[in-house]
């Protein structure tokens, strides 16, 4: 699997698993059997020969309820992700997100931008077909065949051959799909090995995300690793400042590790 390496404000690297295009298609194949099972079900439930009998003959009224009828499909991947930040039943089945390449969540541009460029990832093939339909050719059948194909692949080869994984929407959008169930060594993960009888010091720390204390603590093994005292003062007053904790500690590691170890307490234990 690729990885993608994003460099934090706090100049911490973080490697993401970028999401293969199989990963990809089998997230697309769940969401369109979301579709089908909607169509199907809703059909059943509210049955157009029950409308066109009810309306009496109006055809426009049948359009516009046909219309209304289609929605939640049309949009379905752009209300989706925005509503499950970053996300479809598809890619939360296999644990897969959409982000910003910068590793910041996509704002609703973003997302209607990748959803809108769909047309060329997926629907190439209408816009061809409008195309070759107005030109009038002869031997038509076989050119709309390999429209068809080239039209429904343009998103699967584009992430197949980019070298972070994108379909044309995610290119232009700045976005990319992660795979988020990642295997990674205890050490690289926010857990700390804490004793069962072990005394927290600082209750503050529970003011703290998931998401700060992966960063402190990967800022905290690289500064320490490197004697780097300049940036391991720069967070532990960081700490301080966003915890209202008044610190016991005069070493800053040791700070560091009592607070990184204390929010494992805290976090665990509810």
């Amino acid at each position: 699997m690729k990885t993608l390496q994003i460099k934090t404000a706090q100049n911490v690297n973080i490697k993401f698993t970028v999401a293969t295009v199989f990963q990809r298609l089998f997230a697309f194949v769940i969401d369109y059997l979301v579709k089908f099972a909607y169509l199907y079900f809703a059909n059943r439930l509210f049955g157009f020969s029950m409308l066109d009998s009810s309306l009496n003959g109006d055809g426009w009224t049948i359009k516009a309820v046909e219309v209304l009828f289609l929605v939640p499909i049309t949009f379905y991947s752009l209300y989706s992700e925005i509503l499950m930040d970053g996300q479809t039943i598809g890619k939360r089945l296999l644990h897969l997100k959409v982000i910003n390449v910068d590793g910041f969540k996509p704002s609703i541009t973003d997302y209607i931008m990748r959803w809108f460029l769909r047309i060329v990832d997926f629907n190439l093939f209408l816009l061809l077909f409008v195309y070759v339909a107005s030109l009038g050719l002869n031997d038509q059948y076989t050119l709309l065949v390999v429209l068809f194909l080239f039209g429904k692949l343009v998103g699967f080869f584009l992430i197949l051959c980019t070298n972070k994984n994108q379909r044309f929407g995610d290119i232009i959008a700045n976005t990319i799909v992660i795979y988020l169930k990642d295997t990674v060594k205890f050490s690289e993960t926010i857990l700390e090995d804490i004793k069962e009888n072990y005394i927290p010091t600082y209750a503050n720390v529970i003011k703290l995300s998931d998401n700060d204390m992966r960063i402190i603590k990967e800022t905290y093994k690289t500064a320490a690793k490197q004697n780097d005292y300049k940036t391991l003062i720069k967070l532990r007053s960081k700490i301080l400042e966003v915890t209202d904790i008044k610190s016991i500690h005069k070493s800053d590691l040791e700070f560091i590790d009592t607070v990184l170890k204390d929010y494992n307490y805290y976090t665990q234990s509810m």
